[in-house]
């Protein structure tokens, strides 16, 4: 007898298109022949994800058509289906899977644009976390012992590029004039995404305060953060740069790095 793990493998490998043999003898044909089933199933299960990847690439999407898209989704899905059940967690590795795609050789910047639009689907699901008073920060930090690290707001996401990707973003937003074009040579960027009340949005760091705060976001204590930070930026200011961060209510805690 099949038993239930050996049964959701197989519907499992019907659905990916990689045999319908094992799920197709547990089905009850009823009129319509098991493999018929099952590629209505399937074809639904392609539908739904591929809907929910351009839900959350829609300017890749409109970068390289529906019909490109859709088979880029169909071959991503195959590769990396879903592992939960939230469809907008779905697609975090979209953007490496196209920075590989043969098929996106000729659009380099492709892969980038799809960082920046998961970094802002990320933003927009990220929980919500209250930033701690000014105040409150500075009696903490007088006790500190140097072994801190800042908790940073979790919608907070950081993404470099060489290509102009928020000009790219931009300019293929539904009211815009769809005349307007990008220099492509015009600039690499460093951009910070962030949710703002019900919002996402992002905008351009100078890179000595992406440095910094991307070190804070990856954990690393303030003294590490400003050392990679003044390694890019000479001119940059730690003081400046962290009352920057409390004023733009980004700080949320002080975790002690173990």
């Amino acid at each position: 007898m099949t038993s239930l793990r050996e049964l959701q493998r197989g519907v499992r490998r019907a659905l990916l298109g990689r045999g319908d043999a094992a799920a197709a003898a547990a089905v009850v044909e009823d009129g319509l022949a098991a493999p018929a089933r099952l590629a209505i199933y399937r074809h639904h299960v392609f539908t739904t994800l591929t809907a929910a990847l351009q839900a959350t690439f829609p300017v890749v999407c409109r970068l390289v058509d529906e019909r490109f898209f859709a088979y880029a989704a169909d071959r991503y899905i195959r590769r990396e289906p879903p592992s939960g059940p939230c469809l907008f967690e779905y697609g975090a590795t979209f953007p490496a899977f196209l920075a590989g795609f043969p098929a996106c050789l000729g659009l380099p910047y492709v892969a980038d644009v799809a960082r920046l639009e998961w970094a802002m689907n990320r933003a927009l699901h990220a929980p919500p976390c209250a930033a701690i008073p000014a105040a409150t920060l500075r009696q903490i930090a007088a006790q500190a012992t140097g072994d801190e690290a800042l908790a940073l707001d979790p919608s907070l996401a950081l993404v470099a590029s060489p290509w102009p990707v928020d000009r790219i973003w931009r300019a293929n937003q539904p009211e815009v004039d769809p005349t307007v074009t990008v220099d492509l040579s015009a600039r690499a960027v460093d951009l910070e995404v962030r949710r703002l009340g019900d919002d996402v949005v992002f905008r351009v760091l100078d890179s000595g305060a992406f440095a910094f705060r991307r070190a804070l976001a990856d954990g690393e204590p303030v003294a590490v953060a400003a050392g990679r930070a003044q390694a890019v930026d000479a001119a940059f200011d730690l003081a400046e740069a962290l009352v920057a961060l409390v004023e733009e209510g980004l700080v949320t805690g002080l975790a002690r790095r173990v």
